[in-house]
């Protein structure tokens, strides 16, 4: 698989030290919009091919697969120009500012046969895939409690009179794009859709939100996510059932989990480490593209689970207040 890239911040770095673990992934082209950073960005990775126009990047023949690590808003155009020239696409969270475009982006995927997988690293890391063969230890499950609050540096930033990306309303973004999802991703992956969504938030002066709680009931059960990134919290998730709990100190990287009996015993979970968190979801990517004839998406990071999280997070930024451009 011959990689190209769009986006050359620290996230794509992340992925592509993955990368240099997999023999079946060969970092091949990015794409910037100044030719500067690109060839900085080549350069650093030991890349070979660089480029400034989009379309030439999508139509390249020399590229297999793009990696979109792009602001949110531009995730919708640029999935849809790659993947209607063949690419398959692995889009960072969230794969998209609203439902609507999520689900052009998985129809286009499906009509194009090729493959759309939302890189949501949490839930294909070893220790999501723990988590979902333990459960059953805990017995019923009653409450699911995401929790994801850490202070930005940008808000500093914010504070000091300088809006950057992270909190500006035309490109998508705001805590709950950032870091709500992975508390409502994997609560759709283990739970499904909830009956109803009941959210309050902070908004900003920008109009994105800068903190939030959403409340998500079941039939039996009850959801709460908190997310924020103009505060922190050191409080772990945990999933509550009548007979324990599993206790998730970093619901954005599952690891080192622990299971509390209600008799007062532990488990401590210990799945084997990946080399680097975003190696579970380069792998899966990879695995789906070897086997798309039999096996067209990935059972993990679905098409379902994406356009239900997309769905969930549009109605809870509804209920806050926040309005993207890409809405109107």
């Amino acid at each position: 698989m011959r990689l190209g890239i769009i986006g050359t911040n620290f996230i794509t770095d992340r992925l592509l030290a993955a990368a240099e673990h997999l023999e079946d992934v060969v970092p091949q082209a990015v794409y910037s919009r100044t030719q500067e950073k690109a060839d900085e960005f080549a350069e650093k990775h030991g890349l070979p091919s660089t480029y400034t126009d989009l379309e030439a990047f999508a139509a390249s023949d020399e590229i297999d697969a793009v990696y979109i690590a792009s602001p949110n808003a531009l995730h919708h155009k640029q999935a849809l120009l790659c993947m209607r020239n063949g690419k398959d696409v692995l889009c960072e969270k969230p794969i998209a500012s609203n439902y609507r475009e999520a689900e052009e982006m998985f129809r286009t995927a499906e009509e194009e046969g090729v493959v759309l997988m939302e890189a949501i690293k949490s839930v294909l890391m070893p220790g999501f895939a723990q988590i979902k063969s333990e459960i059953h230890k805990i017995g019923k499950v009653r409450r699911y409690v995401g929790n994801y609050c850490k202070f930005s540096s940008r808000y500093e930033a914010y504070r000091k009179g300088e809006v950057m990306n992270a909190f500006k309303r035309e490109l998508s973004n705001g805590a709950l794009m950032d870091l709500g999802v992975y508390g409502i991703y994997p609560m759709v992956d283990l739970f499904g859709a909830p009956t109803d969504i009941k959210a309050t938030g902070v908004l900003l002066d920008t109009g994105v939100d800068g903190e939030g709680t959403a409340i998500f009931n079941y039939d039996e059960m009850e959801a709460v996510v908190s997310f924020s990134k103009i505060h922190n919290s050191y409080a772990p998730s945990e999933i509550q059932g009548e007979e324990g709990s599993i206790i998730i100190p970093d619901i954005s990287t599952p690891e080192g989990m622990t299971i509390k009996y209600r008799d007062g015993t532990e488990e401590a979970l210990q799945p084997t480490l990946s080399e680097t968190s975003m190696l579970g979801e380069l792998t899966e990517f990879s695995y789906i593209l070897s086997v798309k004839d039999s096996q067209s998406q990935s059972f993990v990071s679905s098409p379902e689970n994406s356009l239900e999280t997309s769905r969930i997070m549009e109605e809870v930024r509804r209920q806050i207040g926040v309005v993207f451009p890409a809405d109107e």
